[in-house]
C-alpha cells in the first residue's frame, strides 16, 4: 500500500480524557496496589463469626474502563495527614468492592433480616480494619467506606441466599428492594469478571470504552445509557469484528462504536455479546424467544418496544441488567441520530487529515438548541471542575432565572479548611457527594413533566425537554415560564441561569 493512502490518527481525541498534568489512568498501578493490600487485610480478619472468603473489585477503574479513575487523595490515608497541596479536593469517590463470607446455615431467610445481618458484619469488619491497621472507617445506614493509600473503598457483602428471594412473590415493595441488592451485586460481579478478561486480551479495549463513555456523557445521555451497557457495546466490536479485524487503535474503535449505535437494527435484532462462546444453541433460542416476546406489541405501538435496546450476554439473557428501562424508544432514536452525526463528522476529519483542534472538539460539543429549556450550572461548584471539557454558554432563548454560586460548597478546600488535626480534616472529606446528582434527583422527583438530560462526567449544563406523556391537563395549562423559575429555585446556589427555548406542544 502506498504511503499516500495512509492517514495518521494518533492523539487527536486524547484531550477529552486528560485533565491536570496527564492521563488519570497513570494512577491505576497505585489503585491496584491499594486494593491488594485491602484484600489481604480483609482475608486476615479473624474476629468475625464468618471469615472473608472472596474479595472482588467492581468499579470500572479496576478494569481500566473508567473515564476518570481517581487519583490518591492525601486525606484518605492511614495515620496522620501529610503535607496538603493548595488544591486539595473536598470530595472523594468511593470504589465499590464486593465481599463474600464463608458459608453458614444460620443466615435468616427474610430479605430485610439478611440486609441487617450484612450491615452488622460490615460494621464489625470496619471496626477490625480500624483497630488492627489504623484505617479510617465511615459507616452509614447503607454503606461502610474505608480509607487506604489515598482511596475510599465502599464495602458490600454478597450473600447468595438472597438471590432466590428476588424470584419469589413478595407483597412488600421494601422487601423487593432489599432482596434485589444481592441480585445487582451478583450481576455486577459477573460483568466485572467478563470485562476484565476481555481487557486482558485486548489492551486497546479500555481506551476505546473511555472515549465512548466520554462521548455519551458529553451529549447529555448519562441517564439513558449505563456505563456497563457502553462497555458491552464496545466489547461486541472486539468479539464480533467481522468484516473488519479487531480494532487496533482507540480512534478506530471509537468510530466503530458510533457506527454500531447508528446502524444496528435495534428494533428487529437483539445484540448478543457472546464473550467466550459460552452460549449454547438452547441459550440462543431462549434469547430469541425473549426478544420476540419484547417486540410482541410493536405493530400496535412502535414506541412501546421494551427494552428498546435488547442487549444480552451469558449472565443476562433477557436484557434486564443494563437496558431494561433505558434507553427507551425515544431516547434511543435521539442517541442513534447523534451517533450518526458524530460518526460522519469523525469520518470526514480522518479522510481530510484534519489538524484543526476545534473540529475534533466538535465531536464532544453538544448543540444546546436541541432542547426545550437549558440550565447552566456554576462550573466552579461541580465536584470535579477540572473535568469540564468546554464551559457552556447560550446566546439564544429567553433568560427566566439566574443565581449566584453558593458558598456552602467548594470543590477544593480553602486554606482555613486545612487547619486542624488529621481526624478533623478526614471528617470534612465529602465521600460520594455530587451536587449535580442531588439536583437531578430533585428535578426528576418534583417536575415529572420534564425529561432531564445531563452529563455525569463533568458537564455544566442540563437539557430539559417537555414530556408530553406526563403532562396532565392542569400542567398543560401552567405557564412554562413559572415552571422553569421553580426549576431554577430548586437549584439555588448551583444553578447559574435557566433559558426557555421552546414552548411545550399541545396534545389532545
Amino acid at each position: 500500500m502506498s504511503t499516500r493512502n495512509v492517514i495518521q490518527i494518533v492523539d487527536q481525541l486524547d484531550f477529552s480524557l486528560l485533565h491536570g498534568v496527564g492521563d488519570p489512568v497513570s494512577h491505576s498501578a497505585s489503585l491496584l496496589g491499594a486494593f491488594e493490600v485491602l484484600s489481604k487485610r480483609l482475608h486476615h480478619i479473624e474476629d468475625i463469626p464468618l471469615r472473608v472468603s472472596r474479595v472482588q473489585p467492581l468499579d470500572p477503574a479496576f478494569r481500566f474502563t473508567s473515564v476518570f479513575p481517581p487519583a490518591p487523595h492525601p486525606l484518605a490515608n492511614e495515620g496522620n495527614v501529610q503535607r496538603l497541596s493548595k488544591l486539595t479536593s473536598s470530595c472523594i469517590k468511593p470504589l465499590q468492592v464486593m465481599i463474600q463470607l464463608e458459608g453458614s446455615g444460620n443466615w435468616p431467610m427474610d430479605g430485610v433480616a439478611i440486609e441487617k445481618t450484612k450491615s452488622a458484619f460490615l460494621l464489625k469488619i470496619g471496626e477490625s480494619l480500624q483497630n488492627s491497621w489504623g484505617m479510617t472507617c465511615i459507616a452509614s445506614e447503607d454503606n461502610v467506606d474505608v480509607f487506604l493509600s489515598g482511596y475510599a473503598f465502599r464495602l458490600r457483602i454478597l450473600h447468595e441466599r438472597g438471590l432466590p428471594l428476588v424470584k419469589r412473590e413478595m407483597g412488600s415493595g421494601r422487601l423487593k428492594e432489599v432482596s434485589s441488592i444481592d441480585n445487582k451485586l451478583f450481576v455486577h460481579s459477573q460483568h466485572s469478571s467478563m470485562i476484565n478478561g476481555l481487557q486482558g486480551l485486548f489492551p486497546i479495549y479500555g481506551p476505546v470504552v473511555r472515549l465512548a463513555k466520554r462521548w455519551v456523557s458529553s451529549h447529555l445521555f448519562s441517564a439513558c445509557l449505563a456505563e456497563e451497557a457502553v462497555e458491552l457495546l464496545v466489547a461486541y466490536l472486539f468479539v464480533k469484528p467481522l468484516p473488519f479485524s479487531v480494532p487496533c487503535s482507540r480512534i478506530t474503535g471509537f468510530l466503530r462504536f458510533l457506527r454500531l449505535l447508528a446502524e444496528y437494527d435495534w428494533t428487529f435484532s437483539a445484540l448478543v455479546v457472546d464473550m467466550n462462546n459460552d452460549l449454547t444453541p438452547s441459550d440462543k433460542k431462549e434469547i430469541y424467544d425473549k426478544f420476540m416476546l419484547s417486540r410482541k406489541g410493536y405493530e400496535e405501538n412502535p414506541w412501546d418496544a421494551s427494552p428498546a435496546m435488547f442487549l444480552t450476554m451469558s449472565y443476562d439473557k433477557a436484557s434486564e441488567a443494563w437496558t431494561r428501562s433505558s434507553p427507551n424508544s425515544l431516547e434511543l432514536k435521539r442517541l442513534v441520530a447523534y451517533a450518526r452525526s458524530s460518526a460522519n463528522l469523525l469520518t470526514r476529519l480522518i479522510l481530510q487529515d484534519q489538524i484543526d483542534s476545534y473540529r475534533w472538539e466538535c465531536l464532544f460539543r453538544t448543540p444546546l438548541n436541541n432542547y426545550d429549556a437549558v440550565i447552566l450550572l456554576h462550573g466552579d461548584r461541580l465536584p470535579y471542575p477540572q473535568r469540564l471539557l468546554f464551559p457552556s454558554k447560550l446566546e439564544q432563548g429567553r433568560l427566566v432565572a439566574n443565581g449566584k454560586a453558593s458558598k456552602a460548597f467548594r470543590p477544593f478546600m480553602l486554606p482555613e479548611d486545612l487547619r486542624g488535626s488529621s481526624e478533623e480534616l478526614k471528617k470534612g472529606l465529602l465521600v460520594d457527594f455530587d451536587p449535580l446528582r442531588c439536583y437531578i434527583e430533585d428535578l426528576e422527583k418534583e417536575f415529572n413533566s420534564l425529561k432531564v438530560w445531563y452529563d455525569s462526567l463533568g458537564g455544566d449544563v442540563i437539557g430539559l425537554t417537555w414530556d408530553s406523556k406526563k403532562r396532565g391537563r392542569e400542567e398543560a395549562e401552567d405557564d412554562p415560564i413559572d415552571l422553569l423559575k421553580a426549576v431554577g429555585e430548586a437549584g439555588k446556589g448551583f444553578m447559574r441561569s435557566v433559558y426557555f427555548l421552546k414552548a411545550p406542544r399541545l396534545v389532545n
